[in-house]
């Protein structure tokens, strides 16, 4: 392809072709945008425009859709129909564009709804939208319209499963990601494999933590030499993660975490190594690695490391080897001639680390004394999810012989959204956009109840644990003209999240007020007395006070470089 085509011969390009020319420099060697634009166009044009279901009037579409079992009428009878052609209206006035071929391809691929043979579309961006909104305000017209502004805006996106789900009649969850800890019996894990089964096909991560079960040669009844390991149950989930997807829309998707202080962690590190026999490797299922600080402290000595049986820990301490804190106790352990260990070299297990993810991006690492020292929640965090930003305590649950539930424990959903904080920086209520996100994110949990697992229906009902992720730090930075990592780009970035955390605290305490309910779990800490006389006046740098909410930084016009930090 030659650059500097006119616009007929552009015109008859399919979309693909023009896409394909990003790849390419003009004849000034800059990369060709207005290709990428076009190819959206052309998209639209060759392929979106000639497979959409076409309808007289919104009436007729409504009726379709709800009649054929598309929509949820039951979502749909909160509202008058008026009220909802009015919205739809509203959205469409707003004009949004794709800005990408890229981003208008994924939408119609993966979220919008389609004719039950997936050959002709029944949504364009602005319809799902509103039916996202509909779904996430529950009745409530007014958060509706505010959360249709957000999100077409493109201040807050809703997480893949709510986004794709709400609204539609064949639909899975609503939420982002589930955490499960698995304890040292078959009971456990099979309900773990079965529990896993279960979210997967609603549309979740899962991750599971393995910390608890006992080590390959590990005795079973007092014989020797009889429990196969992790690496059996690993292969079990991995499969059970390929085989249950959300109706082909969004593929399974696994971690499993262990302690570095586990016997199997060397085997369970070489499952990912690209020569490992198949009989072990592991190809889909994603690894993460709980590290304590001990184990840091081991290395800068150049010492050994111990590894301790879960069996033995639990049976001396009478919790689970994930309870334990490995940092406090690790002296303690060695010294205890009741507990089976082994050892390795501290250097060489992070060494070992270092190599795979230079090979697989494999383990994520969990810190584990650092979340628990800032853990306000009483309990212990010994894991996290696919992603790695999630830290939050769980509990084990108990079984009968019948393997129904003798004592249900606490396991994790979590609810995600983000913002965009280009978009939030140009938007005109900061405030205003946490606090419907944060509502929109708590609809998620209101409206979760996976029954088919108990302990992650119960955990929800207690903690209604959200997630309000940040992204495009890098693009406003860019826009602003502001070095990633400079001291004016982190006082900006410490201020902006700062207070986000604010509104979304404050956000947080008025739904609480306005449901009379509380949170009971938090740990009590004795603050030191203040006195008001010597006290320093509290600065933006650190958790602002409403006031700080008005101080962040104004853009900087676009026409020239920012020469003076934030102020």
């Amino acid at each position: 392809m030659e650059p500097g085509l006119d616009s007929s011969k552009i015109s008859e390009m399919d979309f693909h072709s023009l896409n394909a020319m990003l790849n390419l420099y003009d004849a000034n060697g800059k990369i060709q945008f207005d290709k990428d634009r076009e190819a959206a166009r052309q998209y639209f044009l060759q392929h979106v425009n000639q497979n959409m279901v076409f309808f007289h009037n919104f009436e007729e579409r409504m009726r379709y859709l709800i009649d054929n079992e598309y929509y949820e009428k039951e979502l749909l009878d909160q509202y008058p129909e008026k009220f909802v052609e009015d919205l739809t209206d509203e959205a469409y006035k707003m004009k949004f564009r794709f800005p990408t071929f890229l981003g208008a391809f994924k939408f119609f691929t993966s979220y919008a709804l389609k004719t039950f043979d997936g050959k002709r579309y029944l949504e364009r961006f602005e319809d799902r939208v509103v039916m996202v909104a509909l779904g996430l305000a529950q009745g409530d017209q007014d958060l509706a319209r505010g959360l249709t502004r957000e999100i077409i805006s493109g201040r807050f996106q809703p997480a893949t499963p709510t986004f794709l789900n709400l609204g539609k009649a064949q639909r899975g969850e609503l939420v982002s990601c589930f955490l499960l800890r698995i304890e040292d019996n078959m009971e456990s894990i099979s309900r773990g494999i079965n529990s896993s089964l279960q979210l997967s096909k609603r549309g979740g991560g899962v991750a599971l933590s393995l910390s608890n079960i006992r080590e390959s040669g590990a005795p079973i009844k007092k014989i020797e030499n009889q429990s196969s390991g992790i690496i059996p149950v690993m292969k079990l989930l991995e499969d059970s993660f390929s085989y249950a997807n959300q109706l082909g829309a969004r593929q399974g998707a696994g971690a499993v975490y262990l302690s570095a202080h586990h016997p199997d962690i060397m085997r369970f590190l070489d499952t990912k190594r690209e020569n490992a026999d198949e009989k072990i490797r592991i190809k889909t299922l994603s690894l993460g690695v709980v590290i304590p600080d001990i184990t840091f402290d081991l290395a800068r000595k150049g010492e050994d490391m111990y590894l301790f049986s879960p069996y033995d820990v639990e049976k001396v301490y009478g919790v689970p080897f994930g309870d334990i804190s490995v940092t406090e106790k690790y002296h303690e352990m060695v010294d205890d001639a009741r507990i089976s260990k082994t050892k390795i070299n501290a250097r060489h297990f992070f060494q070992t680390i270092a190599e795979l993810q230079f090979e697989s991006g494999y383990p994520y690492i969990v810190f584990e004394d650092t979340v628990n020292k800032a853990n306000p929640i009483k309990g212990r965090i010994n894991m996290s999810n696919l992603c790695s930003e999630i830290l939050q305590v769980n509990t084990p649950t108990t079984y009968n012989e019948d393997l129904s539930y003798k004592e249900i424990g606490k396991d994790i959903s979590c609810n995600l959204g983000s913002m965009n904080i280009a978009m939030m920086m140009d938007g005109g209520d900061f405030g205003g956009s946490v606090d419907l996100a944060i509502r929109a994110l708590t609809a998620v949990s209101d409206m979760s109840h996976i029954s088919s697992v108990r302990s992650i229906e119960d955990g929800n009902d207690k903690s209604h644990a959200i997630g309000l992720g940040q992204m495009n730090l890098h693009g406003y930075l860019a826009r602003e003209r502001v070095h990633y990592g400079s001291e004016e780009g982190i006082d900006f970035t410490n201020i902006y999240f700062y207070t986000v955390l604010f509104h979304a605290i404050q956000a947080s305490n008025k739904i609480a007020i306005e449901r009379k309910v509380t949170f009971g779990a938090l740990k009590i800490r004795s603050m030191p007395p203040v006195n008001s006389s010597t006290s320093t006046p509290t600065r933006c740098g650190s958790p602002p006070p409403p006031a700080c909410a008005k101080s962040l930084p104004k853009r900087a016009s676009r026409s020239r470089p920012r020469k003076t930090g934030l102020r």
